[in-house]
């Protein structure tokens, strides 16, 4: 009696066990052609565009998720994603961390951003330098009638200290220093485009999709030099001295083991990829 149990109880485990393996066959394989994204939040809308448009005439299904750059490019490292949106190139930091682990990094070059400054409608002000918006965020300028506007205090707003935005514009026009205390930190650029629209004595910065509802300014790179608007002319000759190129990130092992993301990252790359550049208004390579 004790052998015959013995016996049941084998096959029983035995059963489970090539089940639990068949199932996590069939989980992995039901997975194979999920094209996982995340990253860049100024990126999310232009990725969200591609996906759509591309699984209009393709089987593979593509998740796109924000989450800022650096997120994404950590969650690239602990291979928790396939592909990693940035508005800035990858740091030294970073790159060790990935190559520690053997993997070799593959970056795209997709489009070009340009940061925008943003004001109230209202704001009489056309023009601002490096250093004015310096002085402003670091609370050394507090009122409009110190950059020609009108006597009122300025209420400056900014992004939080994970974004990608936030790195760029400290790098550019903060000289890597922090913002003021007094700032006010918004979680995303449409926060801080609704807020300066609502609010006359607002600034803020952001891309330009988000740029609805707010004057943009343009801005000089020095007090002496010509202001320039964020033209497309001016973008790609870079004579606006704010741009930025928008990233994807990879390895080497994700395209080999799934030819359909090197499917997808051609596709991007493309007039149909570039023609979602155009409409999400950021700017197409050239090239």
């Amino acid at each position: 009696m004790n052998k015959m149990l013995y016996m049941i109880m084998s096959v029983a485990v035995t059963l489970f066990i090539c089940s639990s393996i068949f199932y996590s066959f069939q989980l992995e394989s039901s997975q194979a052609n999920i094209i996982t994204v995340k990253g860049s939040d100024s990126m999310v809308i232009l990725g969200q565009k591609w996906a759509e448009e591309y699984m209009k005439k393709n089987r593979d299904a593509i998740q796109v998720t924000g989450g800022g750059s650096g997120i994404g490019i950590a969650t690239l490292i602990n291979d928790q994603t396939h592909l990693a949106n940035t508005s800035r190139p990858i740091n030294k930091r970073e790159l060790r961390r990935i190559s520690y682990q053997g993997s070799k990094l593959i970056e795209i070059k997709t489009a070009i951003d340009a940061l925008f400054v943003y004001v109230n409608i209202n704001n009489r002000v056309e023009s601002i330098s490096f250093s004015q918006l310096n002085s402003i965020y670091r609370r050394k300028i507090v009122n409009w009638k110190q950059v020609g506007g009108n006597n009122m205090s300025i209420t400056v707003y900014g992004r939080e200290n994970t974004s990608s935005t936030y790195e760029f514009f400290k790098d550019h026009i903060l000289n890597k220093k922090d913002f003021a205390q007094s700032v006010q930190t918004l979680p995303g650029k449409a926060a801080i485009v609704n807020a300066v629209s609502k609010d006359v004595t607002g600034i803020g910065y952001g891309g330009k999709a988000y740029a609805e509802g707010a004057k943009v300014l343009a801005i000089k790179k020095d007090d002496n030099s010509n202001p320039y608007r964020p033209s497309d002319e001016n973008i790609h000759s870079t004579k606006y001295p704010l741009t930025r190129y928008l990233y994807i990130y990879t390895t080497d092992d994700n395209l080999k083991k799934y030819p359909e993301i090197k499917k997808y990252i051609k596709w991007i790359l493309s007039s149909e990829g570039k023609k979602i550049v155009r409409r999400v208004v950021y700017y197409p390579l050239r090239k």
